[in-house]
């Protein structure tokens, strides 16, 4: 049986055995044998798809095979000695070829070298020149990956290596130089001669010349058969004159050097025609092909993942969910190509809806990395319409109104400026850009790298900066180590795929499929090559690599469905207990406020009048919260495989009272002004304000389900500017005192589902209302209690305060000290009870108790985090019963009942106000 969680059933390193076919029905099924070489055509006028199949790929491919077999008949020495040392997979072993990468170079061997009776039949056409062009794997990297990956079996061909005569050049070298107009001196044209010997440098010595040609797309001899306007070219990251004088110039160099080979590397090996109805024209002299379905298949690079579904209304004409192409949107494309938009103008709230979906994802993939102990952030990829829409995401990012903190860093931020990354790649200088050239070196400044290396950057011009850091997004030791949002107008250049990019968003017009792929493609490449064993489809147990995903908003790949699957079996049992938060239990799951220290304040208070406010309406079916995406296969998706974005299952992220921060952060320039208080308190007032509408009568959602509180919450979090407008004008100044919790600026937050997996030997207790799978108990009484939990009707959750980072700080003996109480416990009333089971009492048990009654009565003044209340049981466990019975009964101001009575020490609670 295939794996069942993802797209991925072959050993990158074995011929594929299956591979997956669209059906009839459009869905994807799985097929025994290879997949034939070919490609797909997608008519964008009227929205079908057409496969071709690469016939002269597939007969190559058995004649590859056949010399194969018969040991590689007419090699030489030293490429049959090459061949054994890339095939020793002992030898190679931390160097292993993938499949794909050794039939690319047999083919080209087996053109080369291998007898003509293994190429009967078989013409490879060329593109209309003297010299003739093949597209393979390029076998050598400005790093060295001689070394790096072993190619040489021994030093005596590595040095042979050594006296290879390399240039390496873009396709600038080889314009032809303009004639002076000016000049006194009427020299004329450059002569073939000339050219030849400029172009060439140090190899103009030489004759049979070998030419290497990488990103061969962008370099043709002729245009495809239809002509091809300039914006057409444009959209597809095509520039005419770039394909057709780097041809002229390589005739020039043939003319008076001799080619005699050139090799064709390229991804995407058409060229465009211009036409919708066929988009490209495939070079036609293609003899070895992996495409983009293969590389999937066997884990290569990461599966795509485009948005098949949401919980809003659709769009009108398609019936997609709008975030699938959000430029399509009427709302989006009007906005994003007003002239004279400036920077701080926000964004469409569509937009802003897709930005918090896909960084809500972006922010579980940081954190899952940051456990991991990976060292680098994920990369966000934009991809605007043109330098005005760059701007505004950047601003939004910067200094804007992004819902997710992380996101909201400066430093991490990257506006790839395409006019100055274009003169970088030519060596020229752009125009001068203070502002610009500022950001480049904050971003340079906050990397954490050697000053040494700081410094020799620092030296750069802003051009030569900004490559330093585009060409090494996610790199350690580099400039770009640390960016996690990268935005730009064109899609980068050639060949960068920074391999920690896991989210993309288009702003942008897609006009073909191939365009999908180009920018999709950014993302592919796969962070980590870890492997694990899966049953494949002809009965082999493999390693594989595990599955690694870009998810995408805005890019409009084609969509297909297939039938559902069966489910992963159940991992193996573990000798140890795993302890880990079940994300299924997500109604179980208690949260908690990190409180740092509690203050006493007396402050001035902000009142509202609420009968004289009107009411305000959100509409739930104008509002994203959710988002389905699937994995792409070429035209083709699995929709069994399809996950979800959906802020509901973030219930932490859009907890209530950060809304009310989010919002009172808004509020903040519009109210500060002739406010007699602190800031920080008039922040807090804004937020019990905003907390106060939230609940009342004048917030009106017109749908039942919808006023879940936690759909609640998501279309205020989502219609933040809207509510903030509709409160602030109601605003009046009146002093009181209170407790003032201090909140952990960090982690504001704690949670069970936060909770990491662990293991523990000690004895546990399987839970079914806690959302932690199980209780490790340390003493009988602890079994007692959580027995008691899970039967009592009035508890509704609770959870065994282990591993989840819930902690009370007091004073002892000078110095600040942690509690831990037991169990935290959710009532069937709503209140949350924090229960500590002692054999016995001392002065110390007793700060702790005092600390624990200012900390329950801050929280409960401070509101936004529910009621709550303390107890402690000693001597007797039965009395938990009295204990849980007694706050269930009770109000809110609860005094505990357990053995040990607070009285004595309350009055000393002003004079430990600041206890921590």
């Amino acid at each position: 049986m295939a794996n069942k969680r993802s797209l991925i059933i072959s050993s990158p390193f074995e011929r594929p055995t299956h591979h997956w076919k669209r059906a009839s029905d459009s869905r994807l099924e799985l097929v025994e044998g290879r997949r034939p070489a070919g490609y797909e055509i997608f008519d964008t006028r009227n929205n079908t798809v057409r496969g071709v199949e690469l016939e002269l790929v597939n007969r190559i491919r058995e004649r590859v095979d056949e010399w194969r077999a018969a040991d590689y008949p007419g090699v030489t020495a030293i490429t049959r000695q090459l061949l054994e040392h890339w095939r020793d997979g002992g030898a190679r072993r931390l160097y292993a070829f993938y499949f794909c990468q050794l039939e690319a170079i047999e083919t080209l061997i087996w053109q080369v070298e291998a007898p003509s009776e293994f190429k009967q039949g078989v013409a490879i056409p060329g593109d209309g020149g003297a010299w003739e062009r093949l597209q393979v794997l390029q076998p050598g990297h400005p790093e060295n990956y001689y070394d790096l990956f072993s190619v040489c079996p021994n030093e005596a061909l590595r040095q042979k290596l050594n006296q290879v005569e390399l240039l390496i050049d873009n396709w600038h070298s080889l314009m032809p130089l303009k004639e002076q107009a000016k000049s006194v001196v009427r020299k004329g044209a450059e002569s073939d001669e000339a050219y030849v010997r400029r172009v060439l440098g140090k190899l103009a010595a030489y004759k049979d010349l070998v030419i290497i040609n990488d990103e061969a797309h962008h370099a043709y001899r002729k245009p495809a058969e239809a002509k091809v306007s300039k914006k057409d070219a444009e959209e597809l990251g095509i520039d005419l004159e770039e394909a057709t004088r780097w041809i002229e110039g390589l005739d020039r160099i043939h003319k008076m050097r001799r080619i005699t080979r050139c090799f064709d590397l390229s991804a995407t090996p058409f060229a465009p025609t211009g036409r919708t109805s066929t988009e490209q024209s495939l070079f036609e002299w293609v003899v070895s092909d992996f495409g983009l379905n293969d590389a999937i298949e066997a884990g290569l690079v990461k599966t795509p993942r485009v948005v098949i579904r949401d919980n809003a209304l659709p769009n009108a004409q398609t019936y997609r969910s709008k975030l699938y192409h959000l430029y399509r949107e009427p709302e989006v494309a009007e906005d994003l190509n007003r002239r004279g938009a400036e920077p701080h103008e926000a964004l469409p709230q569509i937009v802003q809806e897709a930005y918090t979906l896909l960084g809500a994802d972006w922010r579980e993939t940081m954190l899952a990395w940051k456990a991991a102990g990976h060292l680098s952030p994920p990369v966000m990829l934009t991809v605007c319409n043109k330098t005005e829409t760059a701007a505004r995401v950047e601003h939004y990012f910067r200094q804007g109104d992004v819902y997710w903190p992380e996101l909201k860093a400066p430093e991490r931020t990257l506006r790839v400026d395409s006019k100055v990354l274009e003169k970088a790649e030519i060596g020229e200088t752009a125009p001068a850009d203070k502002a610009y050239e500022e950001v480049l070196r904050s971003i340079l400044d906050a990397a954490g790298i050697p000053e040494s290396r700081q410094e020799d950057l620092r030296r750069l011009k802003k051009e030569e900066l900004l490559r330093a850091i585009v060409d090494n997004v996610g790199k350690r030791g580099s400039a770009g180590q640390d960016l996690q949002n990268v935005i730009s107008v064109a899609m980068l250049s050639e060949g960068w795929d920074a391999k920690n990019v896991t989210h993309i968003m288009g702003l942008r017009a897609f006009t073909s499929q191939l365009l999908c792929e180009q920018v999709i493609g950014r993302g592919l490449r796969r962070v980590s090559y870890d492997t694990e064993p899966v049953l494949c489809p002809d009965g082999v147990t493999r390693e594989l690599f595990r599955p690694e995903f870009v998810n995408v908003f805005g890019v409009p790949l084609s969509i297909f469905q297939e039938s559902d699957g069966d489910g992963d079996p159940p991992p193996p049992p573990k000798s140890s207990t795993q302890i880990e938060s079940i994300a299924d239990r997500a109604e179980l799951e208690i949260s908690w406020p990190n409180v740092l220290r509690v203050d006493v304040v007396v402050r001035p208070e902000l009142t509202v009048d609420w009968s004289k406010m009107p009411p305000l309406k959100i509409d739930p079916a104008q509002v994203h919260v959710t988002a389905d995406l699937a994995p792409a296969l070429g035209g083709a998706a699995d929709l069994s495989k399809a996950v979800s974005i959906d802020l509901e299952a973030l219930p932490e992220e859009f907890r209530l009272q950060r809304l009310l921060f989010l919002a009172a952060r808004k509020a903040l320039s519009t109210v500060e002004h002739g406010y007699v208080g602190g800031r920080e308190w008039l922040i807090q007032q804004l937020v019990r304000l905003v907390e106060q509408f939230f609940n009342s009568k004048q917030l009106e959602i017109p749908s039942l389900f919808h006023q879940d509180p936690l759909r609640k919450r998501i279309l205020v979090a989502l219609s933040i500017d809207t509510l903030v407008q509709h409160v602030v004008a109601q605003i009046q100044q009146q002093n009181h005192e209170r407790l003032e919790p201090v909140f952990d600026p960090e982690f504001p937050i704690g949670s069970t589902r936060l909770m990491r997996t662990w293991y523990s030997t000690k004895p546990c207790l399987e839970t079914s209302k806690s959302q932690i799978s199980h209780a490790v108990v340390d003493s009988t009484w602890e079994h007692y209690t959580a027995s008691l939990l899970e039967k009592r009707a009035d508890v509704s959750a609770y959870v065994k305060n282990d591993h989840l980072g819930f902690q009370i700080y007091y004073l002892w003996r000078g110095s600040k000290r942690k509690f831990v109480p037991d169990f935290l416990i959710r009532l069937a009333n709503g209140k949350h009870l924090v229960l500590e089971i002692k054999g016995e009492d001392s002065d110390q048990n007793r700060n702790k108790r005092m600390a624990l009654d200012t900390w329950v009565r801050a929280v409960n003044e401070r509101g936004g985090f529910g009621s709550w209340c303390w107890d402690v049981v000693k001597a007797e466990p039965s009395k938990v019963d009295d204990v849980i019975a007694h706050h269930s009964a009770s109000g809110l101001h609860t005094e505990p009942i357990g053995e040990f009575p607070i009285d004595d020490f309350v009055p000393k609670l002003p004079e430990i106000g600041n206890y921590a």
